[in-house]
């Protein structure tokens, strides 16, 4: 991913509201589910790490982009954004984004 795809990839999660959230019982496969079914979904999600989460937002990002094969976007305080080219009926691409 280009400076300027993950630029415009920022842009576009601006506006978006958290649908994934860490809580105090960290990343189990429940929320790698969850994470890797909004990934196919929407393509792009921003994800919130609660202040009882046993993770910083950097780690759970780190995390979640090795278990979902996502690319990281961008981490921000507690929250951060992930992007996974969906395998059906892809609606952000890439390559068109330049």
């Amino acid at each position: 991913m280009t400076t300027k795809q993950r630029a415009i990839l920022r842009g576009m999660a601006s506006t978006y509201e958290p649908v994934l959230h860490i809580g105090k019982d960290g990343i189990d496969e429940n929320v790698i589910k969850q994470c890797s079914d909004a990934l196919e979904a929407r393509e792009l999600i921003k994800a919130a790490v609660l202040e009882t989460a046993p993770y910083t937002a950097r780690e759970a990002c780190e995390i979640m982009c090795g278990e979902t094969h996502a690319e990281p976007v961008q981490v921000i305080g507690r929250r951060f954004v992930i992007y996974r080219q969906a395998q059906k009926n892809s609606k952000i691409r890439l390559e068109e984004l330049k």
